[in-house]
Formats: C-alpha cells, sequence, structure tokens
C-alpha cells in the first residue's frame, strides 16, 4: 500500500491541489439539482455514495499529504491529520443541512454523511500509517 500511496502523496501534497479540491467539492456540492443531467446513467444505485466515498477521501488524503511535508513531529502530524479528518466531518455534515434548506432540488440524506465520514476514516487512517511508516524509514 505504501508504493502506491506514497508517489500519490507528491502529486496530491501541494497546497495548490488541496485548495482546488476544497474549492471544486464546494461548488460542486453546492450546485442546484437541475444542475446535473438526469440521464438513466445517474440513476445506478449506489453511485451517488460512491461519489462521496472518492471526492471526501481525495479531500482527506490532499491536505494530509500537504501537511505531512509541514508537520515536524509524528505528533504535531497525528494532530494535524485528526483536524483534517474532523473538518471533512463536519464539512459533510454541513454541506447535507445547506443542501437541505438552501439549495433548490437538492435534499438532506443521511447516507451521504455516512459515506463522507467512513471515506474521511479510512483516507484518515491510510494516510497516518503510509506517513508515520514512510517517516521512520
Amino acid at each position: 500500500m505504501k508504493e502506491i500511496l506514497s508517489p500519490l502523496s507528491k502529486v496530491f501534497g501541494s497546497l495548490f491541489i488541496a485548495l482546488t479540491w476544497t474549492i471544486f467539492i464546494q461548488v460542486l456540492l453546492c450546485l442546484p439539482g437541475h444542475s446535473f443531467p438526469s440521464t438513466e446513467s445517474f440513476s445506478i444505485p449506489g453511485l451517488d455514495k460512491i461519489a462521496h466515498i472518492i471526492i471526501f477521501g481525495i479531500l482527506v488524503f490532499s491536505w494530509c499529504a500537504y501537511l505531512n511535508k509541514k508537520a515536524v513531529s509524528s505528533r504535531q502530524r497525528a494532530t494535524f491529520f485528526f483536524i483534517v479528518f474532523l473538518g471533512a466531518c463536519a464539512n459533510g455534515i454541513i454541506i447535507e443541512y445547506i443542501q437541505k434548506y438552501y439549495i433548490p432540488n437538492r435534499s438532506f440524506d443521511l447516507g451521504d454523511i455516512i459515506a463522507d465520514i467512513l471515506s474521511s476514516g479510512v483516507a484518515y487512517g491510510l494516510c497516518n500509517v503510509v506517513f508515520s511508516s514512510a517517516q521512520r524509514n
């Protein structure tokens, strides 16, 4: 796993990538429902959850990869990574309420929140393992 994620951390480990991805997903998640195509390919069961898993996993991984370069100690790195995880989880929850109350043709979905939190947790765990073992080597 380390062999796969270490090169990815070089690609995703810039502030530009982390900020750009964060802005991109905020815009994407706040688009009105009529902005999305209503073709049959988008009615695949669970496709929405897979999208949430991917976007939140990349969100956490990109910020952890960037912050990994800034951490001076393993304790500081762990703190940074946990803050990223909590921020991603809070973002996933808040966005669902924003969609429910403020975005036309969008709705609240507890399944999206669960997908966001699980994906953020997996990315958080992977980053802790990969970047901690890379630091030791």
